[in-house]
Protein backbone atom coordinates (compact mmCIF):
# COMPACT_ATOMS: atom_id res chain seq x y z
CA UNK A 1 0.00 0.00 0.00
CA UNK A 2 1.09 3.58 -0.57
CA UNK A 3 5.07 3.89 -1.15
CA UNK A 4 7.28 2.14 0.31
CA UNK A 5 10.65 3.48 2.16
CA UNK A 6 13.51 2.02 0.05
CA UNK A 7 17.03 3.35 1.10
CA UNK A 8 19.37 4.60 -1.65
CA UNK A 9 23.23 5.25 -0.94
CA UNK A 10 25.95 6.16 -3.04
CA UNK A 11 28.52 4.97 -0.86
CA UNK A 12 27.54 2.64 1.89
CA UNK A 13 25.66 5.18 3.82
CA UNK A 14 22.18 6.00 4.45
CA UNK A 15 20.50 9.49 4.86
CA UNK A 16 18.98 10.77 7.68
CA UNK A 17 17.09 14.19 8.82
CA UNK A 18 17.92 15.95 11.86
CA UNK A 19 14.78 16.66 14.10
CA UNK A 20 14.83 19.99 15.80
CA UNK A 21 14.73 19.74 20.07
CA UNK A 22 15.86 22.38 22.67
CA UNK A 23 17.37 21.29 25.26
CA UNK A 24 15.85 21.90 28.55
CA UNK A 25 17.27 20.30 31.37
CA UNK A 26 19.22 21.63 34.09
CA UNK A 27 22.40 20.36 34.84
CA UNK A 28 23.24 18.39 38.19
CA UNK A 29 25.18 20.93 40.99
CA UNK A 30 28.35 18.84 41.04
CA UNK A 31 29.42 20.23 36.82
CA UNK A 32 32.20 22.55 37.80
CA UNK A 33 32.30 25.89 35.68
CA UNK A 34 35.19 27.98 35.12
CA UNK A 35 35.60 31.97 35.16
CA UNK A 36 36.30 33.89 32.04
CA UNK A 37 35.41 33.62 28.23
CA UNK A 38 33.45 30.08 28.34
CA UNK A 39 33.77 29.42 24.66
CA UNK A 40 36.70 29.82 22.10
CA UNK A 41 36.97 28.99 18.08
CA UNK A 42 39.87 28.00 17.16
CA UNK A 43 40.69 30.05 13.92
CA UNK A 44 43.20 32.66 12.99
CA UNK A 45 40.34 34.56 12.27
CA UNK A 46 37.92 37.10 13.81
CA UNK A 47 35.28 34.85 15.18
CA UNK A 48 31.74 36.14 14.05
CA UNK A 49 29.08 36.03 17.10
CA UNK A 50 27.26 32.20 16.99
CA UNK A 51 23.78 33.76 16.09
CA UNK A 52 25.29 34.93 12.75
CA UNK A 53 27.80 31.75 12.25
CA UNK A 54 27.59 30.34 8.48
CA UNK A 55 28.57 26.90 9.39
CA UNK A 56 30.13 25.88 5.48
CA UNK A 57 30.34 21.55 6.48
CA UNK A 58 27.80 18.61 7.33
CA UNK A 59 29.67 18.92 11.13
CA UNK A 60 30.68 20.70 13.88
CA UNK A 61 33.50 19.76 16.48
CA UNK A 62 32.79 21.14 20.04
CA UNK A 63 35.49 20.46 22.77
CA UNK A 64 34.24 21.10 26.31
CA UNK A 65 37.19 20.94 29.13
CA UNK A 66 37.22 23.10 32.30
CA UNK A 67 41.13 23.05 32.00
CA UNK A 68 41.19 24.36 28.24
CA UNK A 69 43.91 26.47 28.01
CA UNK A 70 44.99 27.81 24.55
CA UNK A 71 48.42 28.71 25.88
CA UNK A 72 49.66 25.44 26.24
CA UNK A 73 51.91 23.71 24.25
CA UNK A 74 49.89 20.08 24.51
CA UNK A 75 46.71 21.86 23.76
CA UNK A 76 48.41 23.80 20.74
CA UNK A 77 49.32 20.44 19.61
CA UNK A 78 46.07 19.10 19.48
CA UNK A 79 44.46 21.81 17.62
CA UNK A 80 47.13 20.90 15.05
CA UNK A 81 46.04 17.33 15.04
CA UNK A 82 42.30 18.48 14.91
CA UNK A 83 42.65 20.58 12.39
CA UNK A 84 44.07 18.67 9.86
CA UNK A 85 40.56 16.85 9.55
CA UNK A 86 38.00 19.41 10.75
CA UNK A 87 37.48 23.29 9.81
CA UNK A 88 35.37 24.76 12.74
CA UNK A 89 36.76 23.65 16.43
CA UNK A 90 34.73 25.62 19.59
CA UNK A 91 35.41 25.08 22.49
CA UNK A 92 34.15 25.47 26.01
CA UNK A 93 35.02 25.65 29.89
CA UNK A 94 31.50 25.88 30.94
CA UNK A 95 29.31 23.35 30.95
CA UNK A 96 26.10 25.25 30.63
CA UNK A 97 27.71 27.33 27.77
CA UNK A 98 28.44 24.60 25.94
CA UNK A 99 24.89 22.36 25.80
CA UNK A 100 23.01 26.11 25.35
CA UNK A 101 25.54 25.56 22.06
CA UNK A 102 24.96 22.43 21.32
CA UNK A 103 20.93 23.10 21.84
CA UNK A 104 20.65 25.73 19.18
CA UNK A 105 22.71 23.87 16.50
CA UNK A 106 20.01 23.00 14.20
CA UNK A 107 20.84 21.08 10.78
CA UNK A 108 24.12 20.12 11.54
CA UNK A 109 25.90 17.04 13.38
CA UNK A 110 28.12 17.68 16.49
CA UNK A 111 31.09 15.66 17.39
CA UNK A 112 32.12 16.22 20.65
CA UNK A 113 35.18 16.02 22.18
CA UNK A 114 34.54 15.98 26.40
CA UNK A 115 36.47 15.67 29.36
CA UNK A 116 35.98 12.28 31.53
CA UNK A 117 35.21 14.65 34.61
CA UNK A 118 32.85 16.59 32.86
CA UNK A 119 31.66 14.02 30.82
CA UNK A 120 30.22 11.81 33.25
CA UNK A 121 28.28 14.12 34.36
CA UNK A 122 26.94 16.03 31.34
CA UNK A 123 26.98 13.37 28.71
CA UNK A 124 23.78 11.36 30.40
CA UNK A 125 22.02 14.56 30.16
CA UNK A 126 22.26 15.60 26.48
CA UNK A 127 23.58 12.20 24.43
CA UNK A 128 19.71 11.48 23.73
CA UNK A 129 20.03 15.22 21.49
CA UNK A 130 19.60 14.29 17.71
CA UNK A 131 21.98 17.09 16.78
CA UNK A 132 24.92 15.05 18.87
CA UNK A 133 26.28 12.30 16.58
CA UNK A 134 29.24 11.23 18.52
CA UNK A 135 31.35 11.79 21.38
CA UNK A 136 35.03 11.38 22.38
CA UNK A 137 36.09 11.27 25.97
CA UNK A 138 39.51 12.54 26.57
CA UNK A 139 41.05 12.12 29.76
CA UNK A 140 43.65 10.50 31.93
CA UNK A 141 42.53 7.59 33.49
CA UNK A 142 40.56 5.65 30.64
CA UNK A 143 39.55 2.54 32.88
CA UNK A 144 37.70 4.71 35.24
CA UNK A 145 35.61 6.48 32.56
CA UNK A 146 34.85 3.72 30.34
CA UNK A 147 32.57 2.09 33.01
CA UNK A 148 30.39 4.77 32.74
CA UNK A 149 31.15 5.63 29.14
CA UNK A 150 30.15 2.28 27.74
CA UNK A 151 26.60 2.59 28.84
CA UNK A 152 25.92 4.94 25.85
CA UNK A 153 26.13 4.16 22.12
CA UNK A 154 26.84 7.42 21.05
CA UNK A 155 30.34 7.14 22.96
CA UNK A 156 32.88 6.13 20.32
CA UNK A 157 35.73 5.73 22.71
CA UNK A 158 37.75 6.61 25.40
CA UNK A 159 40.83 7.92 25.07
CA UNK A 160 44.02 9.33 27.05
CA UNK A 161 45.92 10.36 23.33
CA UNK A 162 45.18 12.80 20.81
CA UNK A 163 46.08 10.61 18.06
CA UNK A 164 43.50 8.02 18.49
CA UNK A 165 40.79 10.96 18.34
CA UNK A 166 41.69 12.52 15.36
CA UNK A 167 41.65 9.06 13.87
CA UNK A 168 38.05 8.20 14.74
CA UNK A 169 36.67 11.79 14.04
CA UNK A 170 38.52 11.13 10.92
CA UNK A 171 35.78 8.07 10.13
CA UNK A 172 32.77 10.14 11.52
CA UNK A 173 33.55 12.63 9.25
CA UNK A 174 33.66 11.11 6.19
CA UNK A 175 30.61 9.51 7.12
CA UNK A 176 28.84 12.69 7.68
CA UNK A 177 29.77 13.85 3.91
CA UNK A 178 29.15 10.34 2.42
CA UNK A 179 25.36 10.51 3.90
CA UNK A 180 23.99 13.69 2.43
CA UNK A 181 22.65 12.02 -0.02
CA UNK A 182 18.75 12.74 1.02
CA UNK A 183 16.92 15.38 -0.56
CA UNK A 184 14.32 16.95 1.13
CA UNK A 185 11.73 19.73 0.43
CA UNK A 186 12.08 22.10 2.39
CA UNK A 187 12.25 25.06 0.00
CA UNK A 188 15.34 27.62 -0.87
CA UNK A 189 17.20 28.44 2.31
CA UNK A 190 20.50 31.03 2.57
CA UNK A 191 22.70 28.10 1.67
CA UNK A 192 21.58 28.15 -1.83
CA UNK A 193 23.98 31.45 -2.23
CA UNK A 194 26.57 30.36 -1.14
CA UNK A 195 26.40 27.76 -4.24
CA UNK A 196 25.97 29.86 -6.67
CA UNK A 197 29.13 32.09 -5.26
CA UNK A 198 31.13 28.20 -5.52
CA UNK A 199 29.33 28.00 -8.85
CA UNK A 200 30.68 30.92 -10.46
CA UNK A 201 34.12 31.07 -8.88
CA UNK A 202 35.03 27.35 -9.86
CA UNK A 203 33.49 25.91 -12.65
CA UNK A 204 32.93 29.59 -14.87
CA UNK A 205 35.74 32.12 -13.89
CA UNK A 206 38.15 32.72 -16.54
CA UNK A 207 41.96 31.99 -15.93
CA UNK A 208 43.23 35.16 -15.38
CA UNK A 209 40.33 36.14 -12.72
CA UNK A 210 42.39 36.52 -10.31
CA UNK A 211 39.59 38.91 -8.52
CA UNK A 212 37.39 36.43 -7.99
CA UNK A 213 39.65 33.67 -6.18
CA UNK A 214 40.61 36.88 -3.62
CA UNK A 215 36.88 37.15 -3.20
CA UNK A 216 36.36 33.62 -2.61
CA UNK A 217 39.17 33.60 -0.02
CA UNK A 218 37.76 36.91 1.57
CA UNK A 219 34.62 35.17 1.79
CA UNK A 220 35.94 32.21 3.20
CA UNK A 221 38.07 33.51 6.15
CA UNK A 222 35.24 35.84 7.04
CA UNK A 223 33.21 32.47 7.08
CA UNK A 224 35.39 31.56 10.35
CA UNK A 225 34.41 27.44 9.16
CA UNK A 226 37.46 26.76 7.41
CA UNK A 227 40.59 25.62 7.95
CA UNK A 228 43.21 28.65 6.78
CA UNK A 229 45.80 26.07 5.32
CA UNK A 230 43.09 25.32 3.03
CA UNK A 231 42.48 28.71 2.45
CA UNK A 232 46.06 29.44 1.47
CA UNK A 233 45.74 25.98 -0.85
CA UNK A 234 43.11 27.53 -2.65
CA UNK A 235 44.79 31.00 -3.24
CA UNK A 236 48.14 29.60 -3.81
CA UNK A 237 47.09 26.87 -5.89
CA UNK A 238 44.25 27.06 -7.68
CA UNK A 239 45.81 27.46 -11.13
CA UNK A 240 47.67 24.32 -10.88
CA UNK A 241 44.48 22.48 -11.36
CA UNK A 242 41.31 21.77 -12.76
CA UNK A 243 37.81 23.19 -11.75
CA UNK A 244 36.76 19.47 -11.10
CA UNK A 245 40.10 18.63 -9.09
CA UNK A 246 38.67 21.32 -6.59
CA UNK A 247 35.40 19.97 -6.74
CA UNK A 248 36.35 16.33 -6.20
CA UNK A 249 38.84 16.76 -3.95
CA UNK A 250 38.78 16.17 -0.42
CA UNK A 251 38.66 19.37 1.03
CA UNK A 252 35.67 21.85 2.41
CA UNK A 253 34.10 22.74 -1.44
CA UNK A 254 32.82 19.10 -1.89
CA UNK A 255 31.31 18.03 1.33
CA UNK A 256 29.75 22.15 1.46
CA UNK A 257 28.26 21.82 -2.44
CA UNK A 258 26.90 18.37 -1.63
CA UNK A 259 25.13 20.04 1.62
CA UNK A 260 23.68 22.73 -0.29
CA UNK A 261 22.36 20.89 -2.45
CA UNK A 262 20.72 17.79 -0.95
CA UNK A 263 18.86 20.06 1.56
CA UNK A 264 17.38 23.03 -1.02
CA UNK A 265 15.20 20.38 -2.58
CA UNK A 266 16.15 21.95 -6.13
CA UNK A 267 15.77 19.22 -8.83
CA UNK A 268 17.01 21.25 -11.64
CA UNK A 269 19.97 22.97 -10.16
CA UNK A 270 20.92 20.15 -8.67
CA UNK A 271 20.48 18.17 -12.12
CA UNK A 272 22.34 21.18 -13.92
CA UNK A 273 25.39 21.40 -11.34
CA UNK A 274 25.92 17.36 -11.37
CA UNK A 275 25.90 17.45 -15.22
CA UNK A 276 28.50 20.30 -15.64
CA UNK A 277 30.65 18.08 -13.11
CA UNK A 278 30.22 15.37 -15.05
CA UNK A 279 31.29 16.95 -18.17
CA UNK A 280 33.87 18.43 -17.19
CA UNK A 281 35.43 14.73 -15.26
CA UNK A 282 34.81 12.93 -18.76
CA UNK A 283 37.56 15.63 -20.08
CA UNK A 284 39.98 15.60 -17.33
CA UNK A 285 39.52 12.30 -15.58
CA UNK A 286 40.61 8.53 -17.16
CA UNK A 287 37.14 6.62 -18.21
CA UNK A 288 37.61 4.22 -15.31
CA UNK A 289 37.71 6.74 -12.57
CA UNK A 290 36.03 6.41 -9.28
CA UNK A 291 34.79 9.70 -9.43
CA UNK A 292 33.14 9.60 -13.07
CA UNK A 293 31.10 6.99 -10.60
CA UNK A 294 30.15 9.30 -8.29
CA UNK A 295 28.97 11.67 -11.00
CA UNK A 296 26.64 8.91 -12.81
CA UNK A 297 25.33 8.15 -8.75
CA UNK A 298 24.93 11.88 -8.28
CA UNK A 299 22.45 12.62 -11.39
CA UNK A 300 20.94 9.45 -11.04
CA UNK A 301 19.61 10.36 -7.35
CA UNK A 302 17.92 13.22 -8.82
CA UNK A 303 16.34 11.43 -11.66
CA UNK A 304 15.39 8.83 -9.01
CA UNK A 305 14.06 11.24 -6.78
CA UNK A 306 11.62 12.88 -9.70
CA UNK A 307 10.50 9.37 -10.50
CA UNK A 308 12.47 8.80 -13.61
CA UNK A 309 13.17 5.24 -13.40
CA UNK A 310 14.64 4.14 -16.93
CA UNK A 311 17.01 7.19 -16.75
CA UNK A 312 18.12 6.59 -13.24
CA UNK A 313 18.52 2.54 -14.25
CA UNK A 314 21.24 3.74 -17.30
CA UNK A 315 23.45 5.81 -14.76
CA UNK A 316 23.36 3.52 -11.83
CA UNK A 317 24.73 0.99 -14.19
CA UNK A 318 26.96 3.23 -15.51
CA UNK A 319 28.23 3.51 -11.99
CA UNK A 320 28.39 0.20 -11.08
CA UNK A 321 30.30 -1.19 -14.51
CA UNK A 322 32.81 1.76 -13.33
CA UNK A 323 33.00 0.84 -10.18
CA UNK A 324 33.75 -2.80 -10.78
CA UNK A 325 36.53 -1.98 -12.84
CA UNK A 326 38.52 0.67 -10.18
CA UNK A 327 37.61 -0.95 -6.80
CA UNK A 328 38.42 -3.93 -5.05
CA UNK A 329 35.50 -6.49 -5.08
CA UNK A 330 34.50 -6.56 -1.35
CA UNK A 331 34.38 -2.33 -1.46
CA UNK A 332 31.71 -0.80 -0.30
CA UNK A 333 30.60 1.00 -3.02
CA UNK A 334 29.49 -1.62 -4.73
CA UNK A 335 26.97 -2.96 -2.71
CA UNK A 336 26.14 0.52 -2.90
CA UNK A 337 25.74 0.55 -6.32
CA UNK A 338 23.81 -2.94 -6.33
CA UNK A 339 21.38 -1.26 -3.61
CA UNK A 340 20.48 1.63 -5.76
CA UNK A 341 19.99 -1.05 -8.73
CA UNK A 342 18.17 -3.04 -7.18
CA UNK A 343 15.94 -0.08 -5.67
CA UNK A 344 15.05 1.20 -9.12
CA UNK A 345 14.32 -2.47 -10.21
CA UNK A 346 11.66 -2.97 -7.56
CA UNK A 347 9.68 0.68 -8.59
CA UNK A 348 9.72 -0.59 -12.25
CA UNK A 349 8.46 -3.75 -11.18
CA UNK A 350 11.55 -5.98 -11.88
CA UNK A 351 11.54 -7.75 -8.93
CA UNK A 352 13.27 -10.60 -9.90
CA UNK A 353 16.07 -8.24 -10.55
CA UNK A 354 15.34 -6.50 -7.79
CA UNK A 355 15.63 -8.87 -5.25
CA UNK A 356 18.55 -10.38 -7.28
CA UNK A 357 20.42 -6.72 -6.60
CA UNK A 358 19.42 -6.44 -3.04
CA UNK A 359 21.06 -9.97 -2.33
CA UNK A 360 23.95 -9.27 -4.03
CA UNK A 361 24.57 -6.01 -1.47
CA UNK A 362 23.66 -8.39 1.44
CA UNK A 363 26.42 -10.36 0.73
CA UNK A 364 28.87 -7.51 0.28
CA UNK A 365 28.15 -5.48 3.51
CA UNK A 366 28.20 -8.85 5.84
CA UNK A 367 31.50 -9.61 4.17
CA UNK A 368 32.90 -5.77 5.16
CA UNK A 369 30.39 -5.13 7.82
CA UNK A 370 29.03 -5.55 11.35
CA UNK A 371 26.55 -7.11 11.80
CA UNK A 372 24.80 -4.11 13.35
CA UNK A 373 26.01 -1.46 10.63
CA UNK A 374 22.92 0.55 9.50
CA UNK A 375 23.95 -0.23 5.60
CA UNK A 376 22.78 -4.46 7.13
CA UNK A 377 19.64 -2.90 8.00
CA UNK A 378 18.65 -0.69 4.87
CA UNK A 379 19.57 -3.84 3.01
CA UNK A 380 17.49 -6.17 4.87
CA UNK A 381 14.61 -3.35 4.52
CA UNK A 382 14.91 -3.10 1.19
CA UNK A 383 14.93 -7.25 0.65
CA UNK A 384 11.28 -6.95 2.61
CA UNK A 385 10.00 -4.25 0.25
CA UNK A 386 10.66 -6.48 -2.90
CA UNK A 387 8.78 -9.81 -1.02
CA UNK A 388 6.42 -7.18 -0.33
CA UNK A 389 5.62 -6.27 -4.03
CA UNK A 390 5.57 -10.45 -5.10
CA UNK A 391 2.99 -10.89 -2.17
CA UNK A 392 5.37 -13.23 0.13
CA UNK A 393 4.18 -11.14 3.00
CA UNK A 394 5.82 -13.62 5.72
CA UNK A 395 8.93 -12.99 4.08
CA UNK A 396 8.88 -9.37 3.64
CA UNK A 397 7.44 -9.00 7.60
CA UNK A 398 10.88 -11.13 8.93
CA UNK A 399 13.02 -8.82 6.61
CA UNK A 400 11.34 -5.91 7.95
CA UNK A 401 11.34 -7.22 11.48
CA UNK A 402 15.10 -7.58 11.10
CA UNK A 403 15.62 -3.92 9.42
CA UNK A 404 14.06 -2.60 12.83
CA UNK A 405 16.01 -4.53 15.47
CA UNK A 406 18.64 -3.23 13.85
CA UNK A 407 18.19 0.15 13.49
CA UNK A 408 16.35 -0.03 17.48
CA UNK A 409 20.03 -0.43 18.50
CA UNK A 410 21.59 1.58 16.61
CA UNK A 411 19.30 4.85 16.28
CA UNK A 412 17.78 6.72 18.29
CA UNK A 413 14.13 6.33 19.65
CA UNK A 414 12.84 8.93 16.99
CA UNK A 415 15.11 8.11 14.49
CA UNK A 416 13.46 8.65 10.45
CA UNK A 417 14.82 5.42 9.94
CA UNK A 418 12.89 3.85 12.77
CA UNK A 419 9.64 5.61 11.09
CA UNK A 420 10.36 3.36 7.59
CA UNK A 421 10.35 0.12 9.17
CA UNK A 422 7.40 0.92 10.89
CA UNK A 423 5.88 1.95 8.02
CA UNK A 424 6.49 -0.88 6.08
CA UNK A 425 5.51 -3.07 8.67
CA UNK A 426 2.22 -1.65 8.83
CA UNK A 427 2.19 -2.13 4.55
CA UNK A 428 2.50 -5.83 5.37
CA UNK A 429 0.05 -6.53 8.39
CA UNK A 430 -2.20 -4.26 6.05
CA UNK A 431 -1.95 -6.68 3.34
CA UNK A 432 -2.19 -9.59 5.55
CA UNK A 433 -5.33 -8.17 6.98
CA UNK A 434 -4.54 -7.45 10.52
CA UNK A 435 -5.58 -3.93 9.89
CA UNK A 436 -5.21 -2.96 13.95
CA UNK A 437 -1.88 -3.91 13.54
CA UNK A 438 -1.01 -2.01 10.28
CA UNK A 439 -2.64 1.21 11.77
CA UNK A 440 -0.20 0.97 15.08
CA UNK A 441 2.40 0.76 13.04
CA UNK A 442 1.53 3.18 10.74
CA UNK A 443 0.72 5.89 13.58
CA UNK A 444 3.67 5.27 15.10
CA UNK A 445 5.54 6.06 11.84
CA UNK A 446 3.60 8.79 11.69
CA UNK A 447 4.58 10.33 14.88
CA UNK A 448 8.34 10.18 14.62
CA UNK A 449 8.39 11.51 11.15
CA UNK A 450 5.94 14.61 12.42
CA UNK A 451 8.70 15.67 14.43
CA UNK A 452 11.68 14.87 12.46
CA UNK A 453 10.45 16.61 9.18
CA UNK A 454 8.50 19.31 7.94
CA UNK A 455 5.13 19.34 8.25
CA UNK A 456 5.00 19.38 4.30
CA UNK A 457 7.47 16.79 3.84
CA UNK A 458 6.71 14.17 1.31
CA UNK A 459 7.46 11.41 4.26
CA UNK A 460 4.71 12.49 5.76
CA UNK A 461 2.30 12.20 2.60
CA UNK A 462 3.21 8.72 3.19
CA UNK A 463 2.11 7.81 6.61
CA UNK A 464 -0.94 9.70 5.60
CA UNK A 465 -1.64 8.01 2.92
CA UNK A 466 -1.10 4.48 4.16
CA UNK A 467 -3.53 5.90 7.33
CA UNK A 468 -6.18 6.32 5.23
CA UNK A 469 -6.18 2.86 3.05
CA UNK A 470 -6.03 1.04 6.46
CA UNK A 471 -9.12 3.15 7.51
CA UNK A 472 -10.96 2.90 4.47
CA UNK A 473 -10.48 -1.36 5.24
CA UNK A 474 -11.72 -0.60 8.88
CA UNK A 475 -15.15 0.84 7.31
CA UNK A 476 -14.33 4.42 8.52
CA UNK A 477 -14.57 5.80 5.04
CA UNK A 478 -14.69 9.38 5.98
CA UNK A 479 -11.05 9.32 7.81
CA UNK A 480 -9.80 7.31 5.60
CA UNK A 481 -10.71 10.29 2.72
CA UNK A 482 -9.24 12.53 5.06
CA UNK A 483 -6.12 11.45 5.43
CA UNK A 484 -5.60 10.47 1.82
CA UNK A 485 -6.66 13.74 0.61
CA UNK A 486 -4.04 15.41 2.99
CA UNK A 487 -1.52 12.90 1.75
CA UNK A 488 -2.54 14.50 -1.87
CA UNK A 489 -1.85 17.89 -0.88
CA UNK A 490 1.40 17.43 0.48
CA UNK A 491 2.60 15.66 -2.66
CA UNK A 492 0.94 17.99 -4.90
CA UNK A 493 2.60 20.54 -3.67
CA UNK A 494 6.11 19.29 -3.81
CA UNK A 495 6.12 16.91 -6.50
CA UNK A 496 6.57 16.89 -10.34
CA UNK A 497 3.11 16.69 -11.84
CA UNK A 498 3.79 13.24 -13.27
CA UNK A 499 5.53 12.03 -10.56
CA UNK A 500 4.21 8.39 -9.74
CA UNK A 501 3.64 9.34 -5.76
CA UNK A 502 0.99 11.51 -7.04
CA UNK A 503 -0.22 8.53 -9.59
CA UNK A 504 -0.73 6.77 -5.94
CA UNK A 505 -2.72 9.12 -3.89
CA UNK A 506 -5.18 9.63 -6.71
CA UNK A 507 -5.41 5.87 -6.97
CA UNK A 508 -6.04 5.96 -3.20
CA UNK A 509 -8.89 8.44 -3.36
CA UNK A 510 -10.36 6.57 -6.38
CA UNK A 511 -10.59 3.40 -3.97
CA UNK A 512 -12.06 5.37 -1.37
CA UNK A 513 -15.25 7.04 -3.59
CA UNK A 514 -15.38 3.50 -4.93
CA UNK A 515 -16.01 2.00 -1.32
CA UNK A 516 -18.05 5.12 -0.38
CA UNK A 517 -20.33 4.51 -3.76
CA UNK A 518 -19.05 7.85 -5.12
CA UNK A 519 -18.47 6.03 -8.28
CA UNK A 520 -18.13 9.16 -11.11
CA UNK A 521 -15.32 10.91 -8.44
CA UNK A 522 -13.48 7.24 -8.11
CA UNK A 523 -13.78 7.02 -12.04
CA UNK A 524 -12.15 10.90 -12.14
CA UNK A 525 -9.41 9.68 -9.98
CA UNK A 526 -8.35 6.44 -11.08
CA UNK A 527 -8.33 8.25 -14.98
CA UNK A 528 -6.24 11.17 -13.48
CA UNK A 529 -3.78 8.04 -11.58
CA UNK A 530 -4.11 6.14 -15.06
CA UNK A 531 -2.98 8.78 -16.81
CA UNK A 532 0.57 9.45 -14.95
CA UNK A 533 1.20 6.07 -14.56
CA UNK A 534 0.72 5.40 -18.21
CA UNK A 535 3.13 8.48 -19.09
CA UNK A 536 6.16 7.29 -16.34
CA UNK A 537 5.95 3.34 -15.75
CA UNK A 538 6.88 0.91 -18.48
CA UNK A 539 3.96 -0.99 -19.84
CA UNK A 540 4.42 -4.03 -18.43
CA UNK A 541 4.22 -3.09 -14.85
CA UNK A 542 2.21 -4.73 -12.75
CA UNK A 543 0.59 -1.35 -11.05
CA UNK A 544 -0.79 -1.00 -14.92
CA UNK A 545 -2.14 -5.13 -15.42
CA UNK A 546 -5.43 -4.61 -15.63
CA UNK A 547 -7.83 -6.01 -12.55
CA UNK A 548 -9.29 -9.51 -12.63
CA UNK A 549 -11.49 -9.25 -9.76
CA UNK A 550 -13.87 -6.43 -8.13
CA UNK A 551 -12.16 -5.80 -4.98
CA UNK A 552 -8.83 -5.76 -6.37
CA UNK A 553 -9.52 -2.82 -8.11
CA UNK A 554 -10.09 -1.27 -5.08
CA UNK A 555 -6.20 -2.19 -4.13
CA UNK A 556 -3.79 0.83 -3.88
CA UNK A 557 -1.58 -1.37 -5.52
CA UNK A 558 -3.25 -1.74 -8.64
CA UNK A 559 -3.86 1.35 -11.58
CA UNK A 560 -5.47 0.12 -14.39
CA UNK A 561 -9.75 0.68 -14.77
CA UNK A 562 -11.46 -1.71 -14.01
CA UNK A 563 -14.79 -1.79 -16.86
CA UNK A 564 -16.87 -2.85 -13.83
CA UNK A 565 -16.51 0.38 -12.71
CA UNK A 566 -18.04 2.18 -15.45
CA UNK A 567 -20.50 -0.13 -15.99
CA UNK A 568 -21.45 0.36 -12.43
CA UNK A 569 -22.06 4.73 -12.90
CA UNK A 570 -23.59 3.52 -15.89
CA UNK A 571 -26.49 1.16 -13.95
CA UNK A 572 -26.97 3.83 -11.45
Amino acid sequence: MGNKNSTITTTGHSSSVSTKNKYKKSLPSPLPATSGPAAITTNSTAVLPHSVRRILQNFLLIWLDANIDESKKDFKNSLKHLRHIVASITTFTDSQECVNFLSEIKKEKVFMIVSGSLGQYIVPEIHTLPQLDSIYVFCGNQLLHEEWAKTISKVKGVYTDIEPICKAIQIDRERCDQAMISISFRGIDPLFMYTQLFKEVLLEIDDDDTKSIKELVDYCRLQNDIAEDEIKKIEQEYHHHSPIWWYTTPYFIYSMLNRVYYNIGEYSKALSFYEQALDISKDTLPPNHPDLAACYNNIGLVYYNIGEYSKVLSLYEQALEIRQKSLSPNHPDLAASYNNIGNVYNNLGEYSKALSSHERALDLRQKTLRPNHPDMAASYNNIGNVYYNIGEYSKALSSHEQALDLRQKTHRPNHPDLADSYSNIGNVYYNMGEYSKALSSHERALEIKKKALPSNHPDLATCYNNIGQVYKYMGEYLTALSYVKRAFDIRRKNLPPNHPSLAASYNSIGSVYCTMREYSKALSSHEQALDIATKVLPPNHPDLATSKKNEKFSNPSSIKLNLTLKKLIDSK
